[in-house]
């Protein structure tokens, strides 16, 4: 059984039919390439994935559960998490803060004071976090403006692993990375299929997507044009593919 599978999928925004009976599965701890060309409908899928946009017609099924109808936070409730390409982080605060922010654990100073925020024990579970991740980051106290590129993603990642997701979606991750960031953010790919976590990573550089997948799946025109094993696929293909020359 497939942890994410997607029916049929239908979605319009008024006489325009974005997605035409899409169907898209996802298996745990494997990472699934979603590629397209600009206005295939993948950031639409996504959305009906994560609950943002309702759907037209199909069913959404997750864990063996139907979620068609659930709103974004029952999915993310049940282990679906999404990171933008924006990465909403809060730039003028520190790591912890963005790791927690809106869910900061609180403490009773002397155990009948009113609450506030347990400030050692963010920082302490960020540390954790980040240390799970293998990556580097120079101070979890310093604002993550200003970090890098690749600094940055590692935290919208570590963020949403507190979350305990079974599928995180990442949107365009390497955009605009140097080279060496880019093989940082990869490695953290390879880090969350390797703890059975699944990943759909939307991406423009095949490359990235060539190195990193299982399974590549490409959108065209509102339909799932082919869904590939990435082994067995050259880029030529893919590039076929999203340009309708297949």
């Amino acid at each position: 059984m497939s942890l994410l599978a997607v029916k049929g999928i239908t979605k319009r925004f008024g006489a325009v039919e974005v997605l035409r009976g899409v169907d898209f599965a996802v298996e745990a701890g494997t990472v699934v390439g979603l590629v397209g060309d600009n206005g295939a409908g993948k950031s639409t899928l996504m959305k009906t994935i994560t609950g943002i946009y309702s759907i037209d017609g199909g069913a959404i099924s997750f864990g063996g559960q139907d979620i068609t109808g659930l709103p974004p936070g029952a999915r993310r409730a049940i282990g679906i998490e999404m990171i933008y390409q924006d990465l909403a982080l809060a730039k003028q605060q520190d790591v912890a803060s963005n790791i927690f922010l809106g869910r900061e654990p609180l403490k009773r100073p002397f155990g009948f004071l009113p609450p506030v925020i347990d400030k050692d024990r963010m920082d302490a579970d960020a540390r954790k976090m980040i240390g799970r991740l293998g990556a580097r980051i120079p101070s979890i106290h310093r604002p993550v403006g200003l970090f890098s590129g690749g600094q940055q993603q590692t935290v919208a990642i570590a963020r949403a692993l507190t979350f305990n997701p079974r599928l995180v979606i990442m949107d365009e991750p390497t955009a605009a990375l140097a080279v060496r960031e880019v093989e940082s953010v990869l490695k953290l790919i390879r880090q969350l299929r390797d703890e059975g976590i699944a990943v759909i990573l939307i991406s423009h550089r095949l490359n990235d997507v060539m190195e990193v997948t299982d399974r590549i799946a490409v959108l065209r025109q509102g339909r799932m044009e082919a869904d590939l094993v990435t082994a067995n696929t050259k880029m030529r293909e893919v590039v076929e593919y999203i340009v309708g020359a297949h």
